[in-house]
């Protein structure tokens, strides 16, 4: 069975329309509540023309033939209403990256082709600036905020605009081949849009949030009475929505009959809002990206003062979660399950992993989900379990279809394998007898040092676990000697006294020697993005400035 968001959602919520759908603050929001906010965005939407123009079966994979609906904005009731509402008037909403510098904003804005940005106030004066540099004029609905930001010139206030129109769903027909369309984060180059079938990520992203039934069920109406017929669960996307990640968990809730909570405090990790929402709302499900967010919680959680018994499932993933660290957290919370998930947004989750209190954690190897895979080195065969070649992480199955208006980056991407449409997202990867897949890391951060492929991520796990260490990036420099040579970036814990030998000796139990750094330099706050992720650009210049003398 294909499903499209809108339709899925609003057949669910005339299931449940008493059911609480969204808690943030002082808000809490029913199904039918939110599918009124929904109907009532798609209606203002449709008023201004902003809906599909072209059939999926006239385009190229590269293609959108719907209008673009940017998400400028902290999580919230707003950002699922936006990504509904989008989808409800047949329109595709995408995420915006809320740290973006002007030059970036414009560049993502006019990528997008935007006709319509919804965004918070405080963001207000950065858009302002960027306005004058956009291609289309697009409709402007601001979202008012603790920062008084007055409404940009022409723009709607956003309750004001949603209570003056109409509640009542449109009259569409919905397609399961409407676009979901999220922005890759840039890290590697300029930010991507990635064009999913809504079906597809559906099946590549949520399938294990899914009630049993749902994606092979007859009809579309079993699919739905699958759904109703399923438990309620209560979950967290505890990452900015701005990440893939993190809408996903959102989703897997709204369109299954789930509850989404946010935290009071939304524009950065706060672990006390955070402990204070899982236990109010008795939170099943979080997600939490690496060691720079699981620390800080368990942190929080030894001081004293919380329960989290409720949550039964802590999924971890986008960055290095090391196994002490995932160890910490069982330790903390002993009836609850660590999911280490490996994806991205074109693959959606393509390799797990589960830990609980009575499997020790480990990091590195996964199990593949459908259609997961590995290519060889020369993108032209699929490596079968047991061969020792490195290779390429790959999916085939229920992908997306390209990259908005790039056709040279989605055929790279995206190409024949053995008559077989995959994916390569970049990752390295070992297919493994037993049929577990070892991920080896990000190609565009390996370092080539004496000739030796080394993967930043390896290393990082392997000094992520030292005791006093409590953030670590690492990156390649150059260096006249090995061509490139291994640094290391490290958060050293308050107080902690280990030394340089002493972390070198620790990575030296688990690393071969070439792949050890070659320097530590010890940084007072390792930087990351809202999400978690690593900056390695960021990383890098560091490294390039503080050359040996």
């Amino acid at each position: 069975m294909r499903y499209n968001f809108a339709e899925l959602f609003a057949a669910v919520a005339a299931e449940v329309p008493a059911r609480d759908c969204i808690v943030f603050r002082d808000r809490r929001l029913t199904y039918g509540e939110v599918a009124a906010r929904a109907n009532r965005l798609a209606n203002l939407l449709l008023s201004r023309g902003i809906t599909v123009h072209r059939s999926r079966a006239e385009l190229q994979p590269w293609e959108s033939g719907q209008d673009h609906v940017a998400l400028y904005l902290h999580n919230g009731n707003e950002y699922l209403e936006g990504m509904l509402g989008a989808a409800t008037a047949r329109a595709a909403s995408f995420n915006v990256n809320y740290r973006y510098v002007e030059a970036e904003l414009a560049y993502l804005l006019n990528d997008a082709s935007a006709r319509v940005i919804i965004y918070h106030a405080r963001f207000a004066p950065i858009l302002g600036q960027v306005l004058k540099s956009l291609r289309e004029s697009p409709l402007l609905l601001q979202i008012a905020d603790e920062s008084g930001n007055a409404l940009l010139p022409g723009a709607l206030d956003y309750e004001e605009a949603l209570a003056s129109s109409n509640p009542a769903t449109p009259p569409m027909t919905f397609d399961a081949e409407d676009l979901y369309l999220v922005y890759t984060g840039g890290t590697t180059g300029m930010p991507k849009g990635t064009l999913w079938a809504q079906s597809n990520i559906i099946e590549a992203a949520l399938a294990a949030f899914l009630p049993e039934g749902v994606l092979n069920a007859p009809s579309f109406s079993d699919g739905v009475a699958a759904i109703i017929a399923g438990d309620r669960r209560v979950l967290m996307p505890l990452p900015p929505l701005m990440h893939a990640a993190a809408q996903w968990m959102a989703m897997s809730a709204f369109l299954t009959g789930g509850t989404t909570v946010f935290p009071d405090v939304v524009d950065r990790l706060d672990p006390a809002s955070v402990w204070k929402a899982i236990d109010a709302e008795g939170v099943q499900f979080v997600n939490l990206v690496g060691n720079a967010f699981a620390t800080p919680m368990c942190d929080e959680y030894e001081r004293g003062g919380y329960d989290g018994s409720t949550l039964q499932f802590v999924g971890v993933g986008g960055a290095v979660t090391s196994a002490s660290v995932k160890d910490r957290i069982l330790k903390l919370l002993p009836r609850a399950v660590i999911g280490d998930v490996a994806g991205s947004s074109e693959t959606g989750s393509q390799l797990s992993r589960v830990s609980t209190s009575q499997a020790p954690a480990t990091t590195g190897v996964f199990t593949p989900a459908a259609g997961s895979c590995v290519i060889d080195e020369n993108r032209s065969r699929i490596l079968q379990p047991g061969d020792p070649e490195m290779g390429w992480l790959a999916r085939h199955g229920p992908i997306p279809l390209g990259y908005l208006g790039d056709r040279a980056k989605t055929e790279r991407t995206f190409p024949l394998i053995e008559g077989v449409r995959m994916v390569l997202p970049g990752d390295r990867a070992r297919h493994l007898a037993d049929g577990s897949i070892e991920l080896l890391g990000r190609d565009s951060v390996t370092i080539n040092s004496g000739g030796e492929k080394i993967f930043a991520e390896e290393v990082e796990e392997a000094l992520a676990g030292h005791a006093a260490v409590k953030d670590v990036i690492v990156v390649g420099r150059p260096s006249e000697r090995w061509g490139q040579e291994v640094v290391a970036l490290i958060e050293v814990h308050p107080g902690a006294g280990a030394d340089d030998a002493e972390f070198l000796a620790y990575a030296g139990e688990r690393l071969a020697r070439y792949k050890l750094p070659k320097a530590i330099i010890r940084i007072e706050s390792i930087f990351r993005s809202p999400s978690g992720k690593a900056d390695y650009g960021w990383a890098r210049e560091i490294a390039a400035q503080r050359l040996p003398v």
